[in-house]
């Protein structure tokens, strides 16, 4: 029997990258899936990919920063499954070009804080609605080194700021006997996905990047993958990590040490 047998899990941003490869893995588990992400044909991709493994998966073509999409996110979660046992908010975008305090752009302010604060929290409220029907339930937030240490963008920073902040909240909120939903955040540092591969340097703030090798060993460190993320997602997922809430674990391999 697989270590999530018999849980339903929502996974945002399933259509590459950690969303992807944590949904693979959650499915090998025994977890039935429910997929979303913005990219309708690679979200396809994706659910095919996870049928071909024998997993349970529908997708959910979904843009978080809707609030009516998230409902329909939840309602065929709900009409397909019949409850939520677990979230994985890995949804979430760059900011253009790394820019400082000194460069960012309105636009690229919107546009992240739209979808990695604003649609993270509708998402989060969405589940919490059925997850305390259960009266139980996991919350697992992708934040990133760039909230922990201010190591990225302002604006990138700024977001993943808000989603550790608001990981702690809810932890708080809900700690105790019943209703228990645990909510935790992971930190991945210098990670391999094709969204970190867009970045140019070319029109990249080189000077942020400077500032960001003297304060962390990037250089040396190895990269985090999809699969090292999604290997932590497993286990704050499942029942092993029952007495964890509340939680920043950073995953780095120690180059923010």
């Amino acid at each position: 029997m697989g270590r999530l047998e018999g849980k339903v899990v929502v996974v945002t941003g399933a259509n590459s990258g950690v969303g992807e490869e944590t949904s693979k893995l959650l499915a090998k588990e025994g977890a039935s899936l429910v997929i979303c992400a913005r990219r309708v044909e690679a979200l396809e991709k994706a659910k095919q990919e996870i049928l071909s493994l024998g997993g349970k998966v529908v997708a959910v073509p979904t843009d978080i920063s809707k609030e009516e999409d998230v409902k329909k996110l939840f309602e065929v979660a709900i009409k397909t499954y019949g409850k939520v046992d677990v979230l994985v908010n890995n949804a979430g975008v760059l900011d253009s070009d790394l820019n400082s305090m000194g460069r960012y752009t309105d636009a690229d302010y919107d546009k992240v804080i739209n979808i990695n604060q604003k649609g993270t929290m509708m998402v989060t409220r969405e589940a919490i609605k059925h997850m305390l029907v259960n009266k139980a339930g996991s919350i697992i937030n992708i934040a990133s080194v760039a909230g922990q240490y201010g190591c990225g963008g302002a604006v990138y920073v700024a977001s993943k700021g808000a989603i550790i902040g608001l990981t702690k909240h809810v932890a708080m909120r809900y700690s105790g006997e019943e209703p228990y939903i645990r909510c935790n955040a992971i930190c991945p540092g210098a990670i391999v996905t094709p969204m970190s591969k867009s970045l140019s340097q070319e029109t990249m703030d080189m000077n942020m990047m400077q500032q960001m090798t003297r304060h962390a060993d990037i250089m040396h460190c190895q990269p985090c993958l999809p699969q090292d993320v999604g290997n932590i997602i497993l286990f704050l997922a499942s029942d092993e990590s029952r007495a964890l809430t509340g939680q920043i674990i950073v995953s780095d391999f120690g180059a923010d040490l």
